[in-house]
């Protein structure tokens, strides 16, 4: 018996445990339904808590009531304006953060001498109160894109060095096409952070924006439209995470092909 006949039964129990697979994968077809599912059941949860009354409507107001406040806060309140300001808002920050965060990580991560010059003030303004100095949140960004870098393998760096590559070929043509990958997670994980801090940043210093309507709404107890402006936060982050996940998937195919 070969090696491929042996793992044939393996492979067959593998696929009966179906759902249950360590790192196995999946159709995509059953992708969206579990993710359906996942979407559907904290919705259904909800409407049935808010349906028997247990909870005060002022603090849980059900469903219904979040999609009739859309549809007034759409009508009377400018929503559209609302995203779209609080949309360039997170965009924009995330924008400059990561025009900052790229190279200056990509050299801390290459050299030595910059990772000793930078990476301690950097640590040192991580660790600041994020909410008393927002604007440097995102150096957090520097420390990623860093460790991005330094996890591309040495070897590759060392075969480029033999065949005569200069420095700015090495970092050209190996280390940022290896880390490329890991670089587009590292943004769309800043994304998120973006929108996390969104509400924080319009309290301090805005007059518009959604994290602005629920402030102004948390003051005149109107929790449906809180309701709103966070399921709608939500929602515009999911479609930002998935369009990221989308490109990732379209940049790099091959680290989803099938084995």
């Amino acid at each position: 018996m070969n090696s491929t006949t042996a793992a044939l039964p393996i492979a067959k129990r593998m696929r009966a445990m179906g759902f249950w697979v360590i790192r196995g994968t999946i159709t995509q077809r059953r992708y969206w339904i579990l993710a359906a599912v996942g979407l559907l059941l904290p919705l259904i949860g909800w409407g049935t808590l808010s349906a028997t009354g247990i909870v005060n409507p002022v603090f849980l107001p059900g469903p219904v009531s979040v999609l009739a406040r859309i549809g007034t806060w759409y009508s009377n309140d400018d929503l559209l304006g609302d995203i779209w300001i609080s949309t360039l808002r997170v965009v924009s920050g995330w924008a400059l953060s990561a025009l900052i965060a790229l190279p200056m990580g990509l050299f801390i991560g290459t050299y030595r001498s910059v990772q000793a010059l930078l990476e301690p003030l950097t640590d040192f303004i991580r660790y600041m109160p994020a909410v008393a100095f927002i604007p440097l949140v995102m150096l957090q960004m520097v420390l990623m894109v860093a460790e991005d870098v330094r996890r591309v393998p040495m070897a590759q760096i060392e075969a480029a060095q033999t065949m005569g590559a200069t420095r700015m070929e090495i970092i050209e043509r190996v280390i940022i096409p290896s880390a490329k990958p890991a670089l587009v997670d590292t943004l769309r994980i800043t994304m998120g952070w973006a929108w996390t801090y969104l509400v924080v940043a319009e309290l301090v210093a805005a007059n518009s924006g959604l994290g602005y309507a629920i402030i102004k709404a948390q003051r005149f107890l109107q929790t449906d439209k809180i309701f709103c402006g966070i399921i709608l936060i939500g929602l515009i982050g999911l479609a930002m995470d998935q369009s990221f996940r989308l490109m990732h998937r379209r940049a790099f195919p091959w680290l989803y092909a099938r084995s």
